[in-house]
């Protein structure tokens, strides 16, 4: 199970020489505990909130060991510049009981219309391994649209979610958005194997509107339209 490879990748942070890592791993099964025990969603959504307190911000370092892994459990799955809170929150949100689809998305719908920025990037990173994944495409969508850059760059950038349940329309918007925010496109998985004429219609729109105000056009860009 991927919750259990994250685990472990949690656990390997240091190596069990930092006191801090160890620490959070120590705090984690315990909240664990508790929460199999009285799972409520103020328990979840405490430990959830409170998760930095305890785990730190350190970035994630991912063997190519473990990267294999996770890829063979979820195809496109990547962590790529994240910090220990993020994983660990990603890792939390596999907590919760997926008998009850209803309440399930409901209830992870109301971590995303509550949370601050950091909890925002979890969630879109988490939405890859989440259950019920056609029952996220309204909140992809969002993500989209949201002017945060670290929250864009958890939407659009080593996320096989967006080219795996977006319709063309909002694939597109992703796409744009990335150009328009200065982002890395060569890091949006499934760029190709979604591209589509209207993609490229739009994209070449964006060149000569860029053209015309005297300004360059990307080489990236280029590469899509075939110019």
């Amino acid at each position: 199970m991927i919750q259990a490879t994250l685990f472990s990748l949690i656990e390997q942070q240091g190596s069990g020489s930092q006191p801090d890592t160890d620490r959070a791993v120590t705090w984690l099964r315990e909240q664990a505990g508790l929460y199999a025990q009285k799972p409520t969603n103020a328990v979840f959504y405490r430990v959830f909130t409170a998760m930095p307190r305890f785990t730190g911000k350190a970035p994630v370092v991912v063997s190519e060991e473990k990267k294999k892994e996770l890829d063979e459990l979820r195809p496109g799955f990547q962590i790529v510049d994240w910090t220990l809170d993020r994983l660990a929150r990603v890792w939390w949100l596999l907590q919760y009981p997926t008998d009850d689809r209803a309440a399930y998305v409901r209830s992870i719908s109301e971590l995303f219309r509550s949370a601050e920025m950091n909890e925002l990037v979890a969630l879109y990173s988490a939405l890859p391994v989440l259950a019920f994944p056609e029952d996220w495409r309204f909140q992809a969508t969002e993500g989209i649209r949201n002017n945060i850059a670290d929250v864009q760059k958890a939407i659009m950038l080593h996320n096989p979610y967006p080219a795996e349940q977006l319709d063309e329309a909002a694939w597109n918007q992703l796409v744009m958005k990335a150009f328009f925010t200065d982002n890395d496109v060569t890091q949006i998985t499934g760029l190709h194997t979604r591209h589509n004429p209207r993609l490229v219609a739009i994209l070449r729109d964006y060149a000569a509107e860029r053209r015309a105000a005297g300004r360059t056009v990307s080489e990236q860009l280029l590469a899509l339209i075939g110019d």
